[in-house]
């Protein structure tokens, strides 16, 4: 294995970076202005990239709305943390299995399953209410939840890959120890796998807390609904014939937004090395 060589950025690499940053974080300021605005400045829809004003108390307001905003960030992270545990435990698991297991016709199984990623999510979404509908989920969260306990095959690619470019010499000396597939897989994977576990469990947690489509096909009752489907429904809480409030509504999707950004803050070090382990280990 040869050593990895990283050249020192430019002047020109750190301007492209820096303005390719600042296209991204406008729409992002833009929501944080909008969202402390004044309802003066709603009315005239008078609104600015940069905060001219700052109402903070609209961040407070937005718990005093006829909606029952704490609730929704409740049932979201109820739906998001159960979907992620129930994605990292099933993606590695299976993606172990693909990496290391012997079994005929697995590569053609492994084809398959990623042949299902070309499948457009809206052509699986009326089979699957018809199928929840009929075993009595509908209207619960199980339909939100269970499905993640099953694997997804980007996640499972993902996972594969990621054991693969691990040294299979561990796996031989832990059989001579006298231990299984799950015992090599508690022992000695799990802790090796950690940075891939992470990695899904950030972008599946990101996933279903900002999933709007799912939550509106099977959740009916208002008080189940999660954070993003409940950002929809602010918009109709302004009177007839007038604009909705748009700072409350912006404060709405600033509140969704701060708990990713501290996320992915927490966990970036483990997507680093995640890329880190996954590029250098294949490097020979």
């Amino acid at each position: 294995m040869r050593t990895l060589k990283f050249e020192r950025p430019t002047p020109f690499t750190y301007a492209t970076l820096i303005i390719v940053s600042a296209i991204a974080l406008a729409p992002f300021v833009y929501m944080v202005s909008i969202s402390l605005a004044s309802g003066a400045t709603v009315d005239k829809a008078a609104f600015t990239l940069f905060p001219t004003e700052w109402n903070w108390s609209n961040l407070s307001d937005l718990f005093t709305t006829r909606l029952p905003v704490g609730r929704f960030m409740v049932n979201s992270l109820i739906i998001a943390t159960l979907s992620s545990i129930g994605m990292v435990l099933s993606s590695t698991l299976v993606g172990y299995a693909f990496a290391r297991m012997r079994a005929p016709g697995k590569n053609f199984l492994f084809f398959v399953i990623l042949a299902t990623m070309m499948l457009p999510t809206q052509i699986t979404m009326i089979p699957q209410f018809l199928m929840f509908r009929e075993i009595g989920w509908v209207n619960t969260y199980l339909p939100l939840i269970v499905p993640n306990f099953f694997a997804s095959a980007y996640n499972v690619f993902l996972v594969r890959q990621f054991v693969s470019r691990l040294p299979g010499e561990l796996d031989e000396a832990a059989q001579i120890d006298g231990l299984g597939f799950f015992g090599i897989f508690r022992r000695i994977m799990v802790p090796m796998l950690f940075p891939i576990m992470v990695a899904v469990f950030i972008f599946t947690f990101t996933w279903n807390w900002g999933d709007f489509m799912h939550p509106l096909i099977y959740l009916s009752d208002q008080s189940d609904y999660p954070m993003a489907l409940g950002v929809q429904y602010l918009v109709s809480t302004g009177e007839s014939l007038q604009s909705p409030p748009w700072n409350t509504v912006m404060a709405g999707s600033l509140v969704m937004t701060v708990p990713m950004v501290v996320l992915y803050y927490l966990g970036q070090r483990y997507i680093y090395e995640m890329n880190l382990v996954g590029g250098s280990a294949g490097v020979k």
